[in-house]
């Protein structure tokens, strides 16, 4: 069964912002970007770097180490979209941000 997990407030990431939060013994990369909040995860398969403090833009985030690109809608590699990584849905609950794990994969 579905279960969500409060990993901060929504006070706690703006704008534009990224953190680490852990959720599911997992780390997560949580997105706030253009009002919506994204998860997936937070570890590049490539060398391990987190996700978290990569570069987004459009939709996309850059590894900081070696510029692998991910996309946080769907956790896709932007680069060759059959390699996926971990990508969880998000909700809102009051002014708690909680992820969803152990549960269906989120819509594409």
């Amino acid at each position: 069964m579905a279960e969500f997990q409060t990993v901060c407030r929504v006070g706690d990431l703006s704008e534009g912002e990224s953190r680490t939060v852990e959720a599911g013994n997992k780390l997560i990369a949580l997105f706030c970007q253009e009002g919506r909040y994204y998860a997936i995860d937070d570890v590049c398969p490539h060398m391990g770097a987190s996700l978290s403090g990569g570069y987004v833009e459009n939709g996309i985030v850059t590894c900081p180490w070696h510029a692998w690109r991910f996309r946080l809608a769907d956790g896709a590699w932007a680069d060759c979209p059959r390699l996926k990584i971990g990508c969880y849905p998000v909700r809102v609950e009051g002014d708690l941000i909680q992820v969803q794990m152990n549960g269906p994969p989120s819509p594409k």
